[in-house]
């Protein structure tokens, strides 16, 4: 990875200013001459744009939370406090047609759960989530946001995708209960959380509900400290990637193919390697930030995503993990069962990936990308059960075992490369995801697979077996939160096909 940093750094600094990078590579460390690469409009929003804006809210909802804990006498009712908060911060922020529309939606999905049909909440939330695809649905809504603000779009997309997805979560778990039904109010108190309004991660109806009512007692012993050294940890993180675009167009060298044919194979795979590490890096930033808040207000929010580092299989590649837990709980898992037939596998990945690619909003690349990771995801499966037959079976049972992960390693070599090319067509493009398929697979065949075999085989001794299979994934610049993480797999874990 070094040697080939050196090379993206050396062409960086060769072509900073080249017309073509002109409106992404722009003045950055004035007195050392060296311009950023500020490509990804997310990121630049987060942490130069809007930061204050973004932090003044997320302040402000710490210390309205902790006054609150310290006068009141009932901290039971912290949630509604919160949802206060919230809906204050939205309606300072979007105006209050945005907030009506918001609970026009919430109302709308309420009404539906109390039939306690699924299939019905499920035509209800869908059809609501396409209202925000579809012309003039999306027109109108959209004109209801009052102001003309940089941020006013990605807040209006951001706040309603979230909305329904949050709506839909209570509406199914309201649907299974039992006894009685959950209330509006705590609907409107789930929903209007800020530190997970605008931006997620998702947690789901449940896991909110339980914890954001359980009694607020001593937190753990090193508890806060842990959150101080996760907070630490994430503001380095920030420093660093602010440091390393001064020095690698990661981003913006990727969209120009002409200079991309004049580049090293080491420099493409590098590129292309570099861009998914830092997707991962960007998104467990992101909502380590949220989750800080969170956790201060004694939620436990959904984990970090896995470094793409460690990834081997489409079932556990994501970038979303709230996203990826909602949609196996209710979708994946629901309906593929304990993934083990073939034939389940192959409706719930579909069934996924199509809602994905609702949520992300239908078009070519979005399209071309989900239909690759639905493909990946169950070539493990089909994988997994050939092998699992005779005689391959028994061929396998005869070797050492140091020796059947050398094999399964030479397969997930080849699935960890097709992970990184697939996700390159979301994060880049499909003409970036092509020369780097033609330069690995076709030119530097040899040098590429055993790097990358060394790699997966260090993996493999590390972790394990391999060739499993379950969830799908990822969070990208162009394409936002994907999907699900296992069943069974840990404390609150879920796996399944995406995000």
């Amino acid at each position: 990875m070094l040697w080939s940093a050196s090379w993206i750094c050396e062409v960086s600094s060769a072509n900073a200013n080249r017309k073509t990078l002109k409106s992404s590579v722009r003045p950055g460390w004035y007195y050392f001459g060296r311009k950023k690469d500020t490509a990804d409009l997310e990121w630049v929003m987060w942490f130069s744009t809007f930061r204050e804006h973004i932090l003044f809210a997320l302040s402000g909802h710490v210390l309205f939370a902790k006054i609150f804990t310290c006068l009141c006498v009932c901290p039971q009712h912290r949630s509604l406090v919160y949802m206060v908060y919230g809906v204050l911060a939205v309606w300072t922020s979007m105006g209050w047609a945005y907030v009506g529309l918001l609970l026009s939606h919430c109302v709308l999905l309420y009404s539906v759960s109390l039939v306690k049909l699924p299939w019905l909440c499920w035509v209800t939330g869908l059809s609501t989530l396409a209202t925000f695809k579809c012309e003039p649905f999306v027109t109108w809504q959209a004109g209801l946001v009052e102001g003309d603000f940089d941020l006013r779009h990605i807040l209006f997309y951001g706040g309603c995708g979230f909305t329904i997805m949050r709506c839909v979560s209570f509406s199914l778990e309201n649907c299974v209960r039992r006894e009685g039904s959950y209330s509006l109010l705590e609907l409107l108190q789930y929903n209007f959380y800020l530190p997970h309004f605008f931006f997620g991660p998702v947690l789901t109806f449940d896991k909110f509900h339980v914890q954001v009512n359980r009694p607020v007692g001593s937190r753990k012993e090193g508890e806060m400290w842990s959150i101080g050294r996760h907070a630490l940890f994430h503001l380095g993180g920030i420093v660093l990637v602010d440091v390393l675009f001064h020095f690698l167009y990661i981003l913006s060298i990727p969209t120009d193919m002409k200079l991309l044919r004049h580049l090293s194979d080491w420099a493409i795979v590098g590129l292309a390697y570099t861009n998914l590490v830092y997707d991962w890096v960007k998104a467990a930033i992101m909502f380590g930030v949220i989750n800080t808040v969170s956790r201060l207000d004694h939620l436990d929010p959904p984990k970090p995503p896995k470094c793409i580092t460690t990834l081997y299989v489409f079932s556990e590649t994501h970038f979303d993990r709230g996203i990826n837990d909602w949609l196996c709980k209710y979708v994946y898992n629901h309906l593929g069962g304990n993934h083990c037939d073939v034939l389940k596998e192959l409706v719930a990945t579909l069934c996924t990936y199509s809602l994905t690619v609702l949520w992300l909003g239908p078009c070519p690349v979005v399209l071309l990308w989900a239909s690759l990771n639905c493909l990946g995801l169950n070539l493990e499966l089909w994988t997994a059960k050939l092998f699992s037959m005779e005689p391959l079976a028994s061929f396998e049972m005869a070797m050492s075992a140091a020796m059947s992960r050398r094999i399964r390693a030479i397969f997930n070599t080849f699935n960890f490369w097709t992970i990184v090319l697939y996700n390159i067509v979301a994060l880049n493009s499909a003409d970036f995801a092509k020369l780097v398929a033609k330069r690995l697979l076709l030119k530097g065949t040899l040098v590429s697979f055993s790097l990358c075999y060394t790699v997966r085989v260090q993996d493999v001794l590390n972790v394990g077996v391999v060739l499993p299979r379950l969830p799908l994934h990822h969070r990208g610049r162009h394409v936002r939160h994907l999907l699900p993480d296992s069943d069974n797999q840990g404390v609150g874990e879920e796996t399944g096909p995406a995000g």
